[in-house]
């Protein structure tokens, strides 16, 4: 069912609209999007009065917001490029906040100057904040999907931010009834939570970190102030160019600094995240600070990855970056990086040659069939497959990349095989910021692991293993002395047990104890261990 085979809708007042919104069919999201769809198509096509289109606008945001929350797991954390029905669902849920957006602009080219009326500024400050919240909400939808943003994205945002400032209603206090956690807000701080969220690499944070972290930036940016700088006699260190299609960036000190240029002073901002940092030191829960059902570990490391950015610092880079041409090769998946890093197919070690059930049936069933000439295990050359990715630039410790849009799917924080432009062996390295240009291409930063790797096979000790001989791959890390990194194993993910033996395989078998976990991700995690 589509939004155009649905029944004609007329909504000419507000009773014959909260009719419709009361019959959303709210636990089934799609029907209910395509239902505010249709809402929002009708209320665009034939618009009610002013005081009608307001109220149900204001109405709808409550069920919207649900469906369109429940609508993004389906696409949220997954490899890109999507699939074609994820795809889809993408972009549905950016039509239903862009729709949502030009809603509220034309309720507020229906509205009737009154500047003698107090209300009238309350509601004029309401409608704006809802233009920048749903202008916002596009870029944020953006940054989860991973996608570049569209073009215009910011103008939009800064137009309706600097239309606030001209009508003087930019800090003129409001409700928002999406916010329970606070009683009033702004929109100067609707318009800097999108500022806060944008520098702080979203495109190399978890969905769920960057959930947490625009909670933070709403929360707490009614801290930062928002003001020209064409009569400050320093001009500070980023600024936002309303004229300009991107979020802060660098002040181009070349430049005098035209009327359209605004300073963020963070200073408040800047003493919370240190006073918080200090509240999660004394082992103070994160619940009970508002920060989430969060774990005061993962917030600790968020929010100290978030100290120097929303103070305006720039953070300083480990190793410098050089501009590159060349094409590395990519492998994705634990059998072909195990494959590519080994130049060998792997095999069961000997002691592990038992058969499973499945392969023990189909031996007995077409034991007549049998070639006794061959062996039973014998291995089958493999037919992986490897990525040809452009490399854009490289450091000592990683590589940005680029692709067109033919390729494997590739998730952010994903192990890969990589083998460089300069080099003949293949390395293991982890995506750490991913995003799909406007083309379907792919462009993605990968960290390299510390290490030569080698391809070994791994398989959970006697006591432990509950009766499987059967071993897995697994890759063993060489030590690094001059980082200061000890040798360490990388697992497929789930396998890490705390203080258990491993029975590890390199030509003889060895038992290795697994100590701690020292890097984890969607598919992999890295492990200390020490030889028994």
């Amino acid at each position: 069912m589509t939004a155009h085979s649905m029944a004609r809708l007329s909504i000419p007042d507000l009773e014959t609209g909260m009719s419709f919104l009361n019959r959303l069919a709210l636990a089934n999201p799609a029907t209910a999007e395509l239902q505010l769809l249709q809402f929002l198509d009708t209320l665009l096509d034939e618009p009610p009065d002013a005081a009608d289109l307001f109220a149900l606008l204001e109405q709808a945001r409550v069920p919207l917001c649900f469906v369109e929350e429940e609508m993004v797991l389906r696409y949220h954390n997954k490899a890109l490029p999507l699939p074609e029905i994820e795809e889809a669902c993408f972009q549905r849920v950016v039509e239903v906040w862009t729709k949502m957006r030009r809603a509220y602009s034309v309720c507020a080219e229906l509205q009737q100057p009154d500047t003698q009326d107090p209300a009238y500024a309350e509601r004029i400050a309401t409608i704006l904040h809802r233009c920048i919240y749903y202008s916002g909400m596009v870029i944020v939808e953006h940054f989860r999907a991973r996608r570049e943003l569209p073009a215009g994205a910011w103008l939009e945002l800064h137009g309706f931010y600097a239309t606030a400032e001209e009508w003087r209603v930019a800090t003129t206090p409001i409700a928002d009834n999406l916010d329970h956690d606070q009683q009033t807000t702004h929109c100067a701080a609707a318009y800097v939570t999108l500022l806060l969220v944008d520098i702080a690499s979203p495109y190399s944070l978890s969905v769920r970190d960057l959930n947490l972290i625009r909670r933070w930036a709403t929360m707490w940016s009614p801290l930062v102030g928002v003001s020209p700088v064409a009569d400050d006699i320093e001009l500070p260190p980023f600024v936002v160019e309303l004229m300009r299609d991107t979020g802060m960036h660098p002040t181009p000190y070349a430049e005098e600094p035209s009327a359209d240029v605004r300073r963020l002073d963070t200073t408040r901002l800047a003493a919370q995240v240190n006073q918080t940092l200090a509240q999660l030191k004394q082992r103070i829960p994160p619940t009970q600070l508002n920060l989430g059902e969060e774990t005061n570990t993962h917030v600790t490391r968020l929010m100290t990855q978030l100290s120097r950015p929303w103070a305006q610092m720039t953070a300083p880079r480990r190793f410098r970056r050089f501009p590159t041409t060349g094409q590395a090769r990519v492998a994705i998946g634990f059998e072909p990086m195990h494959y590519f890093v080994s130049d060998k197919e792997f095999e069961q070690p000997d002691t592990a040659s038992t058969y499973s059930r499945g392969e023990f049936d189909s031996l007995f069933m077409f034991r007549q069939m049998a070639d006794p000439s061959q062996k039973p295990n014998e291995p089958t050359v493999p037919d992986y497959s490897v990525d040809v990715w452009e490399v854009v630039n490289h450091s000592a410790n990683g590589f940005r990349l680029a692709r067109s849009a033919v390729g494997q799917r590739m998730a952010h924080g994903q192990l890969i095989a990589l083998c460089p432009h300069d080099g003949e062996q293949f390395i293991l390295a982890q995506t750490s910021w991913l995003m799909q240009d406007s083309a379907g291409g792919l462009l993605a930063g990968v960290a390299i692991l510390p290490g030569k790797p080698l391809g070994v096979a791994i398989r959970l000790s006697n006591r432990a293993r509950a009766g499987t001989d059967r071993f897995s791959r697994a890759f063993l890390l060489s030590p690094v002395a001059a980082i200061g990194e000890e040798g360490s194993l990388v697992l497929p993910l789930g396998m890490y047990q705390a203080s258990q033996l491993l029975d590890l395989a390199d030509g003889g078998i060895k038992q290795a104890k697994m100590k701690n976990i020292l890097q984890r991700g969607v598919d992999f995690e890295r492990i200390s261990f020490e030889l028994v």
